[in-house]
């Protein structure tokens, strides 16, 4: 089953459009916006719908306010914030549902806009509440989903809410990300390359164990990393391990050995003596990390077997930085591995929040093919799920 997109709706003017969308964007102590990544990318949807002269009613989530009414994830930054993107007024709703936001939605004109306040102000959004779902709908016309980092979420606002829509439709951000997701893992032009960093092996298992049927080339850095490395027979001092995942590493590594995949492990690394960006450090070969120490990066042996095994790639998929880049100390790994991505020759796929700030703080990002926008979400397509947000979009996308 294919997904319709919004450009494939042939009348939108004058027709209530509710978009999800996903403006959950970092905020300061202040309030204030810090990366506007995720409202920029779905402005080609908002001003299609706006060109075409309908009435759209944003919805998104911010935070996790599990349920309750807090200010402090009310929608109004995002709300300013994409009026001044858009040159125009974004009403904020003070509630998402209600007789007072059913007031102002029937009050919109063509080309009007109104942000409802956060979804997950309700308990019924995060349980699929079929009743929530409704209520949300607000007798709109058509429902667009241009949230793809939320998609693997069977909540009201992405599944439930499908089923009040005469018109069900993808945007064009949603577009972007299975566009290429296609590209890269099910028709993909080789040697193609997985890059897995982040602290724990645990949330990328399946990830991996999917990764070994399909990929030439995987490279494990990270945190990560020292599971695989301990598993091997290695002592990693008192580098993050995962012992009850020792086993299936080591499983995962021979599999991968076996399909004649090439497996990249760090050779050395950055360690400390405690987890401080102030703490004493130097570059050790793994063999070597000193008993008490831990490893927090990739040192620069690794970057450059690293940054070799890239050289002849084709398509590069990267979920997770090689060590805790937050701290300047050890940042200079993720960093060069944004820098060897980058200048490649290869389609470039970054996902995962912390993947993009990386590449991002680099000042890297336009030499990249395609930030994802998900991090759930784009592991979750990686190992193979079918994802609750698309699967509905396929199965009402035609009705």
């Amino acid at each position: 089953m294919s997904i319709r997109y919004i450009d494939e709706i042939t009348d939108l003017a004058g027709k209530k459009v509710f978009i999800r969308v996903d403006f959950n964007v970092p905020l300061d102590e202040h309030q204030n916006i810090t990366e506007d990544t995720r409202i920029r990318a779905v402005l080609p949807t908002i001003n299609y719908a706006l060109d075409a002269g309908a009435k759209i009613i944003l919805a998104s989530h911010l935070g996790r306010p599990k349920g309750e009414r807090k200010p402090k994830y009310s929608m109004a930054p995002a709300a300013k914030r994409l009026s001044r993107l858009l040159g125009k007024e974004v009403q904020l709703a003070p509630d998402c549902l209600g007789d007072e936001v059913k007031k102002m939605i029937a009050a919109l004109n063509p080309g009007d806009i109104i942000m409802l306040e956060n979804v997950r102000f309700y308990e019924g959004e995060e349980k699929n509440d079929s009743d929530f779902a409704k209520a949300l709908a607000n007798d709109c016309d058509i429902y667009i989903n241009d949230a793809f980092a939320v998609s693997h979420r069977a909540h009201a606002s992405v599944e439930a809410i499908t089923k009040y829509f005469p018109v069900v439709a993808a945007g064009f951000l949603m577009k972007n990300e299975m566009n290429y997701f296609e590209k890269a893992m099910q028709n993909p032009i080789r040697p193609l390359v997985a890059i897995l960093g982040g602290a724990k092996v645990s949330g990328k298992l399946e990830v991996l164990e999917s990764l070994v049927n399909k990929v030439d080339k995987i490279i494990i850095g990270g945190g990560m990393a020292f599971t695989f490395l301990k598993a091997l027979g290695y002592n990693v001092g008192k580098s993050l391990v995962e012992e009850h995942l020792l086993e299936t590493a080591l499983n995962t590594y021979n599999k991968a050995r076996e399909k004649g995949i090439k497996f990249y492990l760090p050779v050395d690394c950055v360690a400390a003596d405690r987890f401080n960006p102030e703490a004493e450090t130097k570059v050790t070969t793994v063999q070597e990390i000193p008993e008490e120490w831990m490893a927090l990066d990739i040192g620069p042996a690794t970057v450059a077997l690293f940054t070799e095994a890239l050289q002849n790639a084709k398509t590069i998929i990267w979920n997770g930085p090689m060590g805790v880049f937050e701290m300047d100390a050890y940042s200079r790994g993720t960093f060069a591995m944004v820098s060897a991505v980058a200048n490649s020759y290869a389609l470039t796929i970054v996902g995962g929040g912390d993947t993009d700030v990386a590449v991002h703080r680099a000042g890297e990002y336009a030499k990249i093919s395609y930030i994802s926008t998900g991090g759930g979400a784009f592991l979750e397509l990686l190992e193979g799920k079918k994802l609750p947000g698309i699967r509905v979009l396929e199965e009402n996308g035609k009705k």
